[in-house]
């Protein structure tokens, strides 16, 4: 494995801000390290964070529940496969599963571009509310112990 230089191109240092995990503050998290983001009308995005996919390393499979699964608040509804190991998904809210991300079972690497953005898995809709989760803050403050 070739090792990351501890300098930018023209020697400019990098700074601590750009080496920190993203963590958008509208986001609700988990301590699996997943994301939960409301689209409206009761459905919720998810996906795995940044910090996981950067635990993760390069993401090779994706495994995704069908449309129309029901799922169990703790339960696991994913598989994300990286060149280093095998991580569950676990479901952050009970509901009915109303989209799957096609793209990142074509192009799993999404996930570790884009992991708030294009690299989303699954849309749920649930009764359950969200607030219970984590915040921003919380979520960095555990990242921050591990």
């Amino acid at each position: 494995m070739a090792e990351k230089s501890s300098h930018r191109p023209g020697n400019v240092p990098s700074t601590d801000q750009e080496e920190e995990m993203r963590t958008p503050e509208e986001f609700r998290y988990t301590e699996e390290h997943e994301w939960v983001l409301p689209v409206g009308d009761g459905r919720v995005r998810m996906g795995i964070t940044d910090y996981a996919q950067d635990q993760l390393g390069d993401v090779v499979f994706v495994q995704l529940p069908e449309t129309g699964s029901q799922v169990e608040k703790g339960a696991v509804i994913a598989e994300v496969e990286s060149t280093k190991s095998v991580g569950e998904v676990y479901a952050p809210v009970s509901g009915t599963v109303v989209a799957v991300n096609e793209a990142v079972l074509d192009r799993p690497e999404l996930i570790n571009q884009d992991p708030y953005g294009d690299g989303w898995l699954i849309e749920l809709e649930t009764d359950d509310p969200i607030d219970q989760l984590l915040d921003a803050e919380s979520y960095l403050q555990l990242i921050d112990r591990e």
